[in-house]
């Protein structure tokens, strides 16, 4: 398996600075770009642009949470981490109100499209934007739900480079139970995100 974290000069760590994390990427992926290099033969141009694309992909996966703490444990452990279905008990009403909200907004969404007579255009208005200020809401409590996992992250980060590599082992349950919640955190704000883009339309 490619290790990303060495393709960008980084350790294998749970949280990397987006910025240090970007200087690096540009720094790199400027050197081989392909159209720095527009006298090269072809077979040399086609070697660029696969470099290029890895680089990116690397880059891609490092910046976000969620799939750099998958690209470690796979590194760590040497396999996938299993799917589990099951919401942890303590996200429970956090999903509850997710799924009640995107299902009242698609509700909404089929009763919108039904009815698309202009008297009632600023009706639906109002009503899209009811919709919009109850979706933003939502959005903030993911939002601090997300700030407590950027914080859980930095602590494991600490605890993860102060110990010596043959004992890191022990904290990869620790890095799956996060990766499990911000995939949650993606899965949910994206649904969200999702609504609110079709309210727009």
């Amino acid at each position: 398996m490619t290790d990303f974290f060495a393709m960008l000069d980084e350790q294998r760590r749970p949280w990397l600075e987006p910025e240090t994390l970007k200087q690096k990427f540009l720094k790199r992926s400027t050197a081989i770009h392909p159209d720095r290099i527009g006298s090269a033969s072809d077979a040399e141009k086609a070697d660029a642009a696969k470099t290029f694309a890895g680089l990116n992909t690397a880059y891609q996966t490092l910046l976000n949470p969620k799939s750099r703490l998958l690209h470690l444990l796979e590194l760590e452990s040497g396999a996938r981490p299993k799917e589990i279905q099951s919401i942890p008990a303590g996200l429970a009403d956090l999903f509850a109100e997710v799924a009640t909200a995107c299902k009242k907004t698609d509700g909404f969404l089929v009763e919108k499209k039904k009815n698309l007579s202009p008297l009632v255009a600023v009706q639906w208005f109002e009503r899209s934007q009811d919709e919009l200020e109850r979706l933003d809401e939502l959005q903030k409590k993911l939002n601090l739900f997300r700030e407590q996992l950027d914080e859980s992250l930095k602590g494991l980060d600490k605890r993860w480079m102060s110990l010596p590599p043959a004992e890191k082992h022990q904290q990869l349950p620790k890095l799956e139970e996060l990766y499990r919640l911000f995939s949650y955190f993606n899965r949910w704000g994206g649904q969200i995100q999702e609504r609110r883009l079709q309210l727009a339309l």
